[in-house]
């Protein structure tokens, strides 16, 4: 493609990895012409980038899937109960051959700007390589995990070592072998690349400023039929999933107060759940997300369980999460993270005291002035999550309204799928849906389908316009907010809040009412004629 050359599709489509490839096919299904924009070499989305030492998904695999092939499940053999980062690339690359969508992503190009024009009712999409597309719908596609949040300490760019992002891995692979090595951040990626790095290093130290929770995986192989049974009932499972909170299977919700039953049988329930390992012990009692004393039962188990296996008291102590609920922030599902620290090349150093005053040449420099040097520093940071993606991209609307503007105080959106002012744009487990409370899978299937539902409801009417109205919007972020504040997550200043990004704005960003009830209200907007968002037809044919 040469330079500055314009192209026009029905529908061009930022991000390839599950989102966009599923969204992709849904629409060469159903008729429509799309380009995928992807700034990876690869599909993949968040699995091409995060390729860091033990990455894993925290959903099982056999529920970690499409599912609207059964011929697809079938084909596709997963090896354990939670898939790594190779296997899942693996699968993705695998769907991208198998449907022959590479044919329609441009790969190796990010996505600049995208405005909307009101008089033709299209996007130009613009790109760093000098492409310039129009398109009538624009479906972001971006991911709610996929921009490494750096964190704002001077000094980065002085150590003379190596560095790393956990969100930004070499593609090669890094040897710690021999190396002092230090990782800051104690979230997801580094409770699973932790264990991993301090086998090989010579010695690892690890800077926490906030403990998290994290349960264990009880990782296995999986058998063949346990892979079969899942691959012939992957239609009606995954229909299953969809009318649950959370979108996964087998966790069992126990419909019983934390404060009903005695401390031993409160006890028994949570041993059972730890012993099944993953996001299980979110269920054993139907109070825990609401109850501050309730929940606390569960935050006392779990630093029970980080005493017990970590030998050291004050390590123990200090790896134990103690000023936010169990669960309001993502609950890390581990293997063998608490028992590194029992390691005798494993340092934790916490950071919350005595924070980090700067990257040095030879390592890093505490606030009270102590020193450390290091060949290497993992940075497991995190992510400017759910709106990182789309705001760094100069994303224009009606009368030129910027995105960036718009969330100025936080991102509105109605259902999670459009933004008032910015006709035409979707945005595949936007802020205000389900998305990161779930199992992503299930609900990008839902908004893909929805989408592509929705699209075609619109040509079957000769309409050309669908943009979310402001009235519906001001209500969505009204009932997003509401839902929160009956819950005890916006008590943490977690990523879902923004509070990982200095100067973001602090808005509980996805919907927790549940996966269930969020995919019944999106079919009763659909059956309602769209009932919330503003249609209309061409507009040459309008006037």
């Amino acid at each position: 493609m040469t330079s500055n050359q314009s192209l026009e599709f029905d529908s061009i489509i930022v991000g390839a990895g599950f989102a966009g490839l599923y969204q992709l096919l849904r629409l060469r299904r159903a008729g429509f012409s799309a380009r995928v924009i992807e700034a990876g070499d690869n599909v993949g989305g968040t699995w091409y980038w995060n390729r860091y030492p033990g990455a894993r998904c925290d959903i099982e695999s056999l529920q970690y899937q499409y599912g609207f092939d059964p011929d697809l499940a079938r084909e596709w053999r997963w090896t354990e109960r939670y898939a790594t980062q190779p296997e899942i690339l693996r699968y993705i690359e695998f769907v991208a051959d198998r449907y022959d969508l590479r044919r329609d992503i441009q790969f190796s190009t990010r996505v600049t700007a995208a405005h909307y024009d009101d008089a033709s009712a299209r996007w130009t999409v613009h790109t760093d390589r000098g492409d310039a597309y129009t398109c009538r719908w624009l479906i972001m596609a971006t991911g709610c995990l996929s921009v490494p949040k750096t964190p704002e300490v001077p000094g980065i760019d002085a150590f003379e070592g190596e560095s790393y992002h956990t969100g930004a891995w070499p593609h090669e692979g890094v040897d710690f072998t021999g190396k002092r090595v230090a990782v800051i951040g104690t979230g997801s990626s580094a409770i699973q690349s932790i264990p991993i790095i301090a086998r090989q290093a010579e010695h690892l130290t690890v800077f926490q400023r906030t403990p998290n929770f994290s349960v264990p995986a009880h990782n296995y192989l999986l058998d063949e039929s346990q892979w079969q049974e899942v691959a012939a009932r992957i239609a009606e499972l995954r229909a299953e999933a969809r009318t649950t909170s959370a979108g996964i299977l087998g966790i069992e919700l126990n419909d019983v107060s934390a404060l009903a039953v005695s401390e031993e049988e409160r006890r028994r329930e949570f041993e059972r759940r730890w012993a099944i390992g993953g996001f299980a012990i979110g269920g054993a009692f139907n109070d825990v997300a609401i109850n501050l004393d309730a929940n606390e039962t569960a935050a006392e188990f779990v630093r029970s369980k980080i005493r017990e296996i970590v030998q050291d008291p004050e390590t123990a102590e200090a790896l134990c999460p103690r000023d936010y609920p169990f669960g309001t922030k993502r609950l890390c599902v581990d293997i063998a993270y608490y028992e590194t620290f029992n390691r005798p090349n494993v340092k934790l150093v916490s950071i919350r005291d005595n924070p980090i005053a700067e990257i040095t040449p030879k390592g890093l420099r505490l606030q009270d002035g102590t020193e450390f040097e290091f060949d290497a520093i993992v940075y497991a940071t995190g992510f400017d999550a759910m709106t990182g993606a789309l705001l760094r991209i100069d994303i224009r609307g009606r009368n030129g309204l910027t995105l960036r503007d718009k969330w100025e105080h936080g991102p509105r959106t109605y259902l999670g799928l459009q933004v008032a002012g910015f006709p035409n744009m979707f945005t595949i487990t936007g802020p205000g849906s389900p998305s990161v409370l779930s199992n992503m899978i299930v609900s990008i299937e839902q908004h893909v389908d929805w989408v592509t539902d929705c699209l075609e409801y619109l040509r079957e009417r000769d309409l050309a316009v669908i943009e979310a109205a402001p009235a519906a919007e001001d209500a969505w972020v009204d009932h997003v907010n509401q839902v929160a504040d009956l819950t005890l997550y916006p008590r943490a200043n977690s990523w879902y809040i923004g509070a990982n990004v200095p100067g973001k704005p602090r808005v509980f960003m996805p919907y927790i009412g549940g996966v269930g009830l969020y995919a019944q209200k999106c079919a009763e907007v659909a059956a309602n004629g769209y009932e919330g968002f503003l249609l209309s037809p061409e507009p040459a044919l309008s006037r």
